[in-house]
């Protein structure tokens, strides 16, 4: 059996916190996970940047930033301020995903989040597309505005929530307890 659940909902509403207190718990549980998330990276108070981590192998790196010291791709790929680094995308953010597809046995792919950013890579997207096509559950999160066809398509195939600042921390248990059954 597998569940595909999806959340959205406004920027900064708290989906990557919810999905961090979903994996913390389900794996208490027992219960595998994989993939990736992001983070805000802030310097002096402010928001500059998004890292990216494999859930499994806690492998970090920088999804996008304002200032352009990490390793860059070209040609430059920018989003609103931010300057997409393609090249952690690719091998850190879509591999984790890649890499929980093998996963022998349940596991619950965790993609945080498909949104403008993360959808500059064709790498990235054949990932997800290909974790959608297994048999493989999933715990995404989409931006809530976003009209690109991958997002569409989780909006269409996927039990979605849309987080608010009322419903969130009831969200968390209801996304635990659709993937409770999962426990071995």
């Amino acid at each position: 059996m597998r569940f595909r659940i999806g959340i959205t909902g406004k920027p900064r509403i708290g989906k990557s916190t919810i999905i961090k207190a979903v994996i913390r718990r389900l794996k208490a549980e027992g219960i595998a996970v994989g993939g990736m998330l992001t983070s805000d990276i802030h310097e002096g108070g402010v928001r500059v940047g998004f890292s990216l981590e494999d859930i499994n192998t806690g492998e970090k790196g920088i999804l996008a930033h304002t200032h352009v010291h990490h390793r860059q791709t070209s040609p430059k790929v920018k989003v609103g301020k931010y300057t997409v680094n393609l090249v952690d995308l690719d091998s850190i953010g879509a591999n984790s995903i890649k890499n929980a597809l093998t996963q022998p046995g349940p596991i619950i792919i965790i993609v945080d989040e498909i949104g403008p950013m993360e959808l500059k890579s064709k790498r990235f997207i054949e990932a997800v597309e290909e974790a959608i096509e297994s048999d493989k559950s999933m715990l995404v999160s989409v931006h809530q505005r976003s009209e690109h066809e991958l997002v569409r398509r989780v909006k269409k195939e996927f039990e979605m929530f849309e987080v608010t600042q009322e419903n969130r921390d009831e969200i968390t248990n209801r996304v635990i307890q659709r993937f409770g059954g999962l426990a071995v």
